[in-house]
C-alpha cells in the first residue's frame, strides 16, 4: 500500500501548489473585487476537490478506504460550484461557505490521518492540514464582520500554510516509496 500512495506522491504535490499560488494571490491583489474572489476560491475549491476524488479513486482501485477522500472532493466541488453560480454573493455568505468547506474538509482529513497512521509515517502532516483547516473555519466564523482585506488574508495565510504541509507529505511519501539503495564496497 505504501508503493501505491508514493506512486501518486504527485497528485497531494499538486493540491500543495495550487494552495501556495491561492495564498500567493489572495496577498498579492487584497483589493479583489468580491466577485473576483468568489470566482478564484470557486476554481481553488473544485481544483481541490478534483484532485481528491482522483485519489479516492485510486484508493477504491487498490481497495483502501476512499469514503473520506470522496466526501472531500465532493463537498469541495460542490462548494465551487455554489461560488460560481452565485457571483453577487456577499461578503458574509462567502466568509460562511469557505468556513463551511474548511471545517468539513479539515475534519475528513483529520479522520483520514488517524486511519494512515499505522500505515505510513509522516501522517501528522494530513492531520496538522486538517487542523489548520478547522481552525480557519473557526476564525472566519468567529469574526464574520471582518474587512473583505482581513479575510483575504486568513485565507491567505491558510492556504500557504496548507500547501506546504501537503507538499511535504507529497515529498515524505516519495522518499518512503524510493528508498536509497545502499552502496556496496568492495574490499
Amino acid at each position: 500500500m505504501l508503493t501505491q500512495l508514493s506512486r501518486y506522491w504527485w497528485v497531494i504535490a499538486l493540491r500543495g501548489v495550487v494552495a501556495i499560488l491561492f495564498g500567493i494571490i489572495a496577498f498579492s491583489q487584497p483589493t479583489t473585487t468580491l466577485v473576483a474572489l468568489v470566482w478564484l476560491w470557486g476554481a481553488y475549491a473544485i481544483a481541490d476537490g478534483v484532485c481528491a476524488l482522483f485519489a479516492s479513486v485510486r484508493a477504491a482501485e487498490q481497495g483502501r478506504n476512499w469514503g473520506m477522500l470522496l466526501l472531500s472532493g465532493l463537498c469541495g466541488i460542490v462548494a465551487g460550484i455554489i461560488a460560481f453560480a452565485w457571483t453577487g454573493i456577499t461578503a458574509l455568505v462567502l466568509l460562511y461557505l469557505v468556513a463551511a468547506w474548511a471545517i468539513v474538509t479539515g475534519i475528513l482529513e483529520i479522520a483520514a490521518a488517524i486511519g494512515l497512521r499505522q500505515i505510513i509515517e509522516g501522517e501528522w502532516l494530513l492531520g496538522l492540514s486538517g487542523v489548520l483547516s478547522v481552525l480557519l473555519g473557526v476564525a472566519l466564523i468567529a469574526n464574520p464582520r471582518a474587512g473583505l482585506v482581513a479575510t483575504v488574508w486568513m485565507i491567505g495565510v491558510y492556504a500557504l500554510l496548507f500547501g506546504v504541509t501537503m507538499l511535504a507529505l507529497a515529498f515524505r511519501l516519495r522518499t518512503l516509496g524510493h528508498p536509497s539503495v545502499p552502496h556496496s564496497t568492495t574490499a
